[in-house]
């Protein structure tokens, strides 16, 4: 059954919650989940359902298993939501992205950047697709989430035999924390932001809601599960300008599951792209083989990469766990291409 779009809610139709697009996005992933339609169906507003999420303190994941399990009516979402939020939401957020929806406040921020990143780092960034921003986050923000982590976790620090817990939350190396007041201030560091503002030279950007990872080191009986190198974007050619971002909560060696990267593959990709078989899909190649480096850093430092850059974790054979904490920011109106490949 074909659906068009008079058929769905429209994003200014409205809920308790007073936020566009909510209501939309409900009705377009209860649908799917009936099978009504397609699950690429509306990949064009995929950029704003992200945004949507984002700005109402809830993780992508995280909403559409609760959506796919529980099949809410659109009262019991928006409950959820608070829920999740203390029952507390950011009302000058959620004004701010309802006018993105008026062509009369479509206009970019013309707000001064501050450059944080010396012109040392910019030329690093330009050669390499990433960039370290040292002591983005002080020891103690830092703290406070890894506390956050192992009390979720019930993990002792101090008792490697605690460190492989299982727990529901627990996905890989992936644990589904989205809410805590340590990570929603480590989210809303002025020094993150502001390394951001200046890679994209645009101030109207908005924080995503993402989770923390935890990555032990090896034993007998737990090994390393990934995700290895791999993009979270769509190989059409070109490929567009986007950024990500994680923050090491604590002290990380080369060999402690260390994130990992090929430095400058945001200057080569089309190339090699190009230059493959026909038919060859480039997420199968052996992308190990393109220079992959693993990236020390210490607690407080943050990591932002072009999307074209392969990246990934990597194998922990050190004796302490590596400790991390996701954060993004891009522009409401970030190029993003339907056409996955």
């Amino acid at each position: 059954m074909n659906i068009t779009e008079s058929e769905l809610f429209r994003s200014e139709d409205l809920g308790v919650l007073k936020t566009f697009h909510l209501k939309r996005f409900w009705d377009k992933t209860m649908k799917k989940r009936a099978g009504i339609i397609p699950q690429d169906a509306f990949i064009e507003e995929w950029t704003t359902d992200t945004k949507l999420l984002n700005i109402l303190g809830v993780g992508l994941e995280q909403t559409i298993i609760y959506l796919y399990n529980e099949a809410p009516d659109f009262s019991a979402f928006e409950k959820w939501i608070l829920q999740l939020n203390n029952g507390i939401l950011p009302e000058e957020r959620i004004n701010a992205f309802n006018a993105t929806f008026s062509t009369e406040n479509a206009s970019e921020s013309s707000t001064k950047i501050d450059q944080i990143l010396s012109d040392a780092d910019i030329q690093f960034w330009e050669q390499n697709g990433y960039v370290i921003l040292r002591n983005a986050v002080s020891k103690e923000d830092c703290d406070a989430v890894i506390t956050a982590l192992t009390e979720l976790l019930s993990i002792d620090l101090n008792n490697p035999a605690t460190w492989y817990n299982e727990h529901p939350d627990r996905q890989g190396i992936m644990i589904q924390l989205f809410q805590h007041p340590a990570i929603e201030k480590n989210r809303n560091s002025a020094r993150i932001r502001a390394a951001y503002e200046q890679l994209w030279n645009r101030t109207d950007l908005w924080v995503s809601t993402d989770r923390v990872g935890f990555n032990p080191p090896e034993n007998e009986n737990w090994k390393f599960p990934g995700p290895y190198l791999h993009w979270d974007v769509s190989l059409e050619l070109p490929i567009p300008f986007g950024l990500q971002g994680l923050l090491y909560l604590s002290d990380t060696q080369a060999n402690q599951g260390a994130f990992s990267l090929v430095p400058g593959f945001q200057n080569r990709i089309e190339d090699w792209i190009n230059s493959l078989p026909a038919g060859t899909d480039p997420r199968k190649e052996n992308l190990y083989e393109l220079g992959v480096a693993p990236i020390a850093a210490n607690a407080g430092d943050f990591i932002i990469w072009h999307q074209a850059l392969p990246h990934g974790s990597s194998r922990n054979t050190s004796h302490l766990p590596r400790m991390v904490q996701y954060i993004n920011y891009s522009p409401i109106d970030a190029e993003v291409k339907t056409n996955w490949k």
